[in-house]
């Protein structure tokens, strides 16, 4: 046995999948033992791990070795055997041997393609090229020591199961080797798409050849190619179909193909196309057959030779067409019907003229009526509404109509006539309508600069368009109102004293624009920039008689918060001196006629929200010039009583004022544009289901554009930093102080979250709500100071921003104070240091009792006053507190008063530099430029709100730069929180919001439990 201590038989069987099932026999005809031979077989290959991945099944028995299909032709073509050991192929593994090797060669020079036969069924499988196999059994030498190649095709030939096994494992090979990786594999998906359409009828009558080509494996080295070509009547004819063959030189030369029963073709085509013809027209009939209906098909010597009628031809363009090209035919179809196809049908509204509007009605306000003529636009023709339902009244399908084929789909006559039937058009159609169809579609808007039209659209269940074609009126003010043509400027009002910016008489001109035309307008510029003076001189132009109102005279309404009405006095007394101002407010405010009275003897009045809420039935007895919210986020939750009085106010024009128009849901900006435009943006639910559920819950990019479009023309907003403002204002500087809690802030931060979890799986509802943003405000007040929390007699007891308790003073407290909070600690280091240089700082605090005792470490640490605005401040103290601090002066009041500095500290005459504010009451509607450095000592929800509060010295007038820290509790809610507001900010840039705190109430134990817990690596404890 030439040194070979063993010898052995080794046959096999083929699954249907291409496993190859092995056992092995010894010399005395015994069968050897699975694992045996597996480990003697398989010794050497890599591929299976040495044959410790291969399965070993039981047939009665017998122990077979499964190997996988993949594995079964590449370890037959070059086995890696055990020398000691004498090997013998029987039956099928002689035949795999002798196989494997050309097959294999295949898979390497790629000569394989993938079977018609398995696509047909549903299935990727490939097959060998069947020249290559009988090359290589008749080349010299192929008689080969494992086996005889051409035995082996003969088995191949007339052992079908063989057959089947083998070509299962070639394609499994193929898919390994050439396919194995996700990369390949959609490599193969993006080149041959149609290798994974599971439509078995578009290889219907094709040969193999043919269906190669059709998906592109092979290139098609035909001549021509077949065609059906659909003929339009001759005058009153019929319409036909004839397959004809498309000259590939020349795609513009077609042959008439003539196609009998039997399969065989006569024609006029060139002699060297003849071979190519006969062996394919047989095939060529089948497809057809198996795509278009029975009715097609003629007896005699050509097939095709049946005329249409109009609902025969109607079907071959909507239906059969469609199967004829997914099944890889080319059709030839009219060309007005292509166009017909490419464009959908309109349905347009043609403004008339302003000068032809019936008695003279203005488009001044979203409800006034705009008339117009209806337009249908089928393909290339253009039709009236008289000449379509003359057309319709035919009730044909395809109707020629001044030269040109008309088809008239039944589904879409249907759809016109409900869409026409939806406007009445003796009513007209409203300002609203035409605006809102403008703004959705001003991209797609095209002008004709001919006629002075524009064209706009709205898709109407996914096949109708409705249009309005703008007459030279509308076209103008559309450009106007969407920026792309100037608005008129008027003139600065006589009677302003000040010099307005070039981007503030830009604003003053967009109020009187929209106010011309009865749109209401939203002034949403950056906190600084000058809103108020914009305002003011509006309300100049419209007092000089040039606001565009025929009628006697009428006051105007501001309603502002209650903090900023002695601003708004001052500023219009400033820059206005000839309005005539009433302020309607207080306790002993006019009521009933007298209230009527003195309204009319006045140009503005002026009132706050709570008052306005208050005499709301009062206030609504008059149609006001104008109607103007500033600081209009007020009114951002328009379910509350003050947010309906406002907007339940008459005017001939609304303003809203505001530097947020978003702070934390899109429901605020509709109900400030519920207040500017009524029913422009619909009702509360319906722009809940259009805009709010697709934009802050599934980030839609589309339904964010829209909602853009449409609210665009009607909000102006500049920021500080827009290249055209030019402000040349100083640099913000923004950074953030991260800070270790204490030992004493951790062990009592652990303790509320312990406490919170113990807690969260025995409530539900609003109680499990509430527990949840108690020990939200616990830990945020930790993060700043422990004495919040344990309501020690050195701290007061940290109520709403509304009031609360005034706590007691001690400096020796001061020490320990500082020693509990890093926060209070580094805060106080930082003031020294600033103080030191001659410059002043605002500290903004949410808990009225932090703020407290701010007031009180810092006074006593630097040894001059501190003054402290909270919202139980009152307007008098309020006012002299920020007229001091601008001025440099001593403090606003007298020894003894409460508002502001202790009684006997000997500081009242000193002057301040350090303002804290709580952030209620102090971020809006202050002017506070003197001061350099903004210090948020803890963090808000909302990016837009601390930046209105930072906005309080960052403003026109600033000449510093202004310097802001930011303090975050290491390892705490607080980092977590600024995680949060750092994506927020991005969000009411592109109209998408997220929500307040009240989301943390919906969350999971757990998750609550990761967004709570203190991270010791960072806390410091």
């Amino acid at each position: 046995m030439n040194g070979q201590l063993l010898h052995l038989t080794v046959r096999a069987g083929l699954s249907e999948h291409g496993d190859a099932l092995l056992y092995g026999l010894a010399d005395n005809g015994s069968a050897l033992p699975g694992m045996r031979l597996k480990h003697l077989l398989f010794a050497w290959h890599e591929d299976s791990c040495f044959g410790t991945e291969l399965a070993v099944h039981k047939a009665g028995e017998i122990e077979l070795v499964v190997l996988p299909a993949e594995m079964v032709l590449p370890f037959f073509a070059s086995p890696d055997l055990l020398d000691h050991v004498g090997w013998s192929w029987e039956e099928e593994t002689a035949a795999l041997a002798a196989l494997a090797p050309p097959l294999l060669r295949c898979l390497e020079n790629r000569q394989y393609a993938p079977s018609l036969a398995a696509h047909l069924q549903g299935r990727l499988q490939w097959t060998w090229e069947d020249r290559v196999l009988k090359e290589a059994a008749e080349a010299p030498g192929a008689r080969a020591a494992a086996g005889d190649l051409a035995s082996a095709l003969e088995r191949l030939r007339e052992d079908a199961d063989f057959a089947a096994g083998v070509r299962a494992a070639f394609s499994a090979a193929v898919n390994k080797l050439r396919y194995g990786t996700e990369a390949l594999a959609a490599d193969l998906r993006r080149e041959y798409p149609m290798l994974f359409e599971r439509a078995p009828r578009t290889a219907a009558g094709l040969d193999a050849d043919s269906w190669l080509v059709s998906i592109g494996w092979k290139a098609d080295v035909l001549p021509f190619r077949p065609a059906l070509q659909l003929l339009e009547p001759f005058k009153a004819g019929p319409w036909r179909i004839r397959l004809v063959l498309q000259d590939k030189a020349d795609p513009a030369s077609l042959v008439h193909v003539r196609l009998a029963e039997d399969g065989t073709a006569r024609g006029d085509w060139p002699p060297a196309w003849s071979p190519h013809v006969e062996s394919r027209s047989a095939g060529w009939l089948e497809r057809l057959r198996a795509c278009l209906p029975p009715v097609r098909f003629a007896a005699g010597g050509d097939v095709l030779a049946r005329p249409l009628d109009g609902a025969g031809a109607w079907s071959f363009l909507t239906a059969e067409s469609r199967r004829l090209l997914e099944a890889g035919w080319i059709v030839l179809l009219p060309a007005w019907w292509e166009a017909a196809s490419r464009r959908k049908p309109r349905l347009r509204a043609k403004l008339r003229p302003e000068t032809e509007n019936r008695g003279g009605r203005s488009h001044m306000g979203l409800n006034a009526i705009i008339e117009f003529d209806w337009r249908v636009s089928i393909g290339d023709v253009d039709l009236s509404e008289e000449e379509f339902a003359a057309l319709v009244a035919r009730g044909e399908r395809l109707v020629r109509f001044q030269d040109r084929w008309i088809p008239l789909d039944p589904a879409l006559l249907a759809q016109i006539r409900r869409a026409m039937d939806g406007i009445d058009k003796s009513e007209g159609m409203t300002f609203q309508d035409v605006l809102q169809l403008h703004l959705l579609n001003e991209e797609e808007a095209g002008e004709d600069n001919s006629t002075g039209s524009e064209t706009m659209a709205r898709e109407m269940d996914n096949r109708l368009q409705l249009e309005v074609e703008l007459n030279e009126q509308f076209v103008k003010l559309m450009g106007q109102l969407g920026g792309h043509e100037s608005r008129p400027q008027p003139e600065p009002p006589a009677g302003l004293q000040a010099q307005l910016r070039s981007y503030q008489l830009e604003g003053y001109g967009w109020l009187v624009f929209l106010r011309r035309h009865g749109l209401g307008a939203c002034l949403a510029d950056d906190m600084g920039l000058g809103k108020t003076v914009q305002l003011i001189s509006y309300l100049l132009h419209v007092k000089e008689g040039h606001g565009g109102r025929p009628d006697a005279p009428r006051p105007s309404l501001i309603v502002c918060p209650t903090s900023v009405l002695g601003n708004w006095q001052k500023e219009l007394e400033r820059f206005a001196p000839s309005l005539r101002v009433m302020l309607h407010y207080g306790g002993n405010r006019l009521n009933g006629e007298a209230f009527f009275a003195a309204a009319a003897e006045h140009d503005v009045v002026l009132t706050s929200y709570a008052t306005a809420s208050l005499d709301q039935e009062l206030l609504s007895g008059l149609t006001w010039s104008a109607l103007c919210l500033d600081e209009a986020q007020n009114i951002k939750n328009a379910q509350t009583k003050q947010s309906m009085a406002v907007r339940s106010f008459p005017a001939l024009h609304r303003v809203a004022l505001t530097g947020t128009p978003i702070e934390n849901r899109l429901a605020e900006l509709w109900s400030i544009y519920d207040f500017i435009m009524p029913g422009f943006l619909g009702s509360l639910h319906a722009f809940q289901g259009r805009f709010i559920q697709p934009i802050e819950k599934e980030g839609d990019a589309r339904r964010t554009a829209e909602l853009r479009r449409l609210v665009q023309p009607f909000m102006l907003r500049r920021k500080k930093k827009d290249p055209a403002i030019q402000l040349d204002l100083p640099d913000k500087n923004e950074m953030k102080s991260y800070i270790h809690l204490t030992g004493e802030q951790a062990a009592l931060y652990d303790q509320t979250v312990n406490e919170l979890m113990s807690k969260m799986n025995k409530l539900e509802g609003m109680a499990r709500k509430g527990a949840i943003l108690s020990s939200l405000t616990r830990l945020k007040q930790l993060c700043d100071h422990p004495a919040l929390i344990t309501r020690e007699g050195d701290s007061s007891e940290d109520t709403a921003e509304d009031g609360g308790q005034e706590p007691g003073s001690s400096a020796q407290l001061n020490a320990k104070l500082i020693e509990r909070s890093a926060k209070l600690e580094r805060l106080v280091a930082m003031v020294k240091e600033l103080r030191e240089e001659g410059e002043r700082c605002l500290i903004f605090t949410q808990y009225i009792g932090m703020g407290e005792m701010l007031r009180r470490v810092l006074q006593d640490e630097l040894g001059e006053p501190v003054l402290y605005l909270n919202g139980s401040t009152s307007k008098t103290a309020r006012d002299r507190m920020v007229e001091a601090f601008q001025s440099g002066r001593e403090s606003p009041l007298p020894p003894g008063s409460s508002d502001s500095i202790d009684s006997g500290s000997g500081l009242a005459d000193r002057p301040s530099g350090v303002f804290i504010l709580s952030l209620k009451a102090g971020g809006v509607g202050l002017n506070l430029t003197a001061a350099n450095h903004v210090f948020h000592f803890d963090r808000w929800w909302n990016p837009a709100v601390e930046n209105q509060a930072t906005d309080r010295a960052y403003r026109m007038g600033q000449i510093r730069d202004v310097q802001v820290h930011k303090f975050i509790a290491l390892g705490t809610l607080e980092e977590r929180i600024d995680d949060m507001l750092e994506s927020k900010q991005q969000l009411s840039d592109s109209i998408m919001a997220s929500s307040s705190e009240n989301w943390i109430t919906e969350l999971s134990t757990e998750a609550l439990k990761e967004l709570f817990s203190l991270r010791r690596g960072l806390s410091g404890s």
